[in-house]
């Protein structure tokens, strides 16, 4: 069943190497300076090692939008998104398979009655605009740039040529590894949270965590997308918009790998960070996107955009409108009939609850309303059912409201030293599991429980305050975190007389 539910994802990687993937070699392939075969094994053996080794950071972000935490549910959200962008790949257009697992996953969150992370969500959304934006405007630099250098500089045009085709190849090379780090989210994105798989050591050479096989897995379905079905949609983006000269087609290419390499890249956000400067946010971003971005760049260098396809253009930028919103709607009915009709499980309810442990840490930070009292033998088994209770019932509001949500929600989880043996010491450090340990058999009921116990115990659990190189601390010790919460959560029905005995 496990590799059933994961067919959807595995669908959606193949749409995305169909669609998004073949957008790192379009305008290289539609100017013939590059054959399709060459750039399909080029990308794809990119794409999967730029999945493995750096998709974490933008699936982290689509994580908080909607952690969706039943593998049906996963399959359900995963297949929405996959057929949305099927059917427009089908109409030729380049459509984002960000926007269509974003509106699958806000889908999910109504079906679900999960809050919407509002910051996630903006992120992502501000992207949409941001990418095309920046990547024509680097599309432009690059252009103008080229062009002051070859005036000044004497090359044969044969000499050009093969440099043009060497540098095609290899900027797709590093296009394709910069999709997948930043576009394996899409795929494999919504299984993260529900993951079937354990940690892997191939000959104890290559260590791969969980989310690792499955970006594994998500990499391979795009490399079959690109081999099967892409060339449509390539000629679509190299020829239609604007048409390409070979090193137009080059700096395309090479801008929108930039941009999809900046908002993907872990290593990047922390030299801002240590710079004092403002990191760029880690988020999936639509490589079809960029690329349109990148060649509207280069009509406008090379005639203030009079050559430009309009028509063409809008076509595109109208499946950018109806792609989350289809995939929303599409998602949202999808996952109703697999409750109700194919009597599946498409979520786990997250409880909330005023327990005593929740009404001290309320009391203690003077966030205390005394209409709590009302609501303190209740279990909520859904956010927007709390949140509507606390809003329009009790009339508390809003910015109190989400921090009492916040304390409210039960998590459930038990120490248990099996469990942290199996943690990756290394990447923990030594301090952090000998902390860990002297909580053996310990029960709680919510994550913030678990985080002021393990503060007091030892410092390098602690977050940090003030500098910039503090944020950057903060940042890692949060994913340790979360990792700990994943390791260590227990059924809600395991520990049922704790939480009665606490309510």
């Amino acid at each position: 069943m496990v590799w059933f539910y994961l067919l959807s994802g595995i669908f959606l990687g193949w749409s995305l190497g169909t669609n998004d993937a073949a957008n790192v070699f379009g305008t290289a392939v539609a100017t013939k300076m590059v054959k399709f075969r060459t750039a399909a094994i080029i990308g794809s053996i990119f794409v999967i090692i730029g999945a493995v080794i750096s998709g974490a950071g933008a699936a982290h972000t689509l994580g908080k939008l909607g952690a969706v935490n039943a593998l049906s549910g996963s399959f359900t959200v995963a297949l929405a998104a996959a057929v949305t962008v099927a059917a427009m790949t089908k109409m030729g257009l380049p459509v984002s398979t960000t926007q269509a697992i974003v509106g699958a996953i806000v889908g999910w969150d109504f079906f679900a009655g999960a809050l919407i992370d509002t910051d996630a969500l903006t992120k992502i959304v501000s992207t949409w605009v941001l990418n095309p934006i920046i990547t024509a405007i680097f599309s432009y630099i690059l252009y103008k740039g080229t062009m002051f250098l070859l005036k000044h500089v004497k090359i044969h045009l044969l000499d050009l040529d093969m440099y043009t085709r060497i540098l095609l190849i290899l900027i797709g090379a590093f296009g394709a590894y910069s999709l997948g780090a930043n576009n394996i989210a899409n795929v494999m994105g919504v299984f993260v949270t529900a993951n079937p798989f354990k940690d892997l050591n191939l000959f104890y050479i290559l260590h791969l965590s969980g989310t690792q096989v499955l970006f594994l897995i998500g990499g391979l379905a795009i490399a079959l997308g690109i081999f099967t079905y892409s060339y449509k949609v390539m000629k679509t983006v190299g020829k239609s918009i604007f048409k390409l000269s070979p090193l137009s087609a080059l700096i395309v290419v090479l801008a929108e790998s930039l941009v999809l390499f900046m908002f993907a890249s872990e290593s990047l956000a922390k030299l801002l960070i240590s710079l004092h400067l403002p990191p760029l946010p880690l988020v999936p971003i639509s490589s079809s996107q960029a690329v349109v971005g990148g060649v509207i760049g280069i009509g406008i260098a090379k005639g203030g955009g009079r050559a430009i396809n309009l028509s063409v253009l809008n076509k595109i930028a109208l499946g950018w409108v109806f792609t989350p919103l289809s995939s929303g709607i599409i998602s949202f009915f999808a996952l109703f009939f697999m409750q109700n009709v194919f009597q599946q499980k498409v979520y786990t309810p997250v409880r909330y609850a005023i327990t005593r442990s929740c009404e001290n840490k309320l009391k203690t930070e003077n966030l205390w309303d005394p209409q709590l009292n009302t609501v303190k033998d209740s279990v909520f088994n859904s956010a927007r059912d709390f949140k509507y209770t606390l809003l329009l019932k009790l009339k508390i509001n809003k910015k109190l409201t989400e921090r009492i949500i916040h304390y409210a929600e039960v998590y459930p989880l038990k120490v248990d030293n099996k469990k942290v043996d199996k943690l990756d010491i290394g990447w923990f450090g030594k301090d952090r599991i000998l902390a860990l340990k002297k909580l053996e058999s310990t029960i709680f009921l919510h994550k913030w429980q678990l985080v002021d116990t393990l503060s007091k115990i030892s410092p390098s659990w602690r977050y940090k305050k003030g500098t910039s190189l503090a944020r950057l601390y903060n940042r890692a010790l949060k994913k340790r975190y979360e990792k700990l919460f994943i390791e260590l959560k227990v059924p809600y029905d395991s520990i049922y007389e704790t939480i009665k005995n606490e309510i």
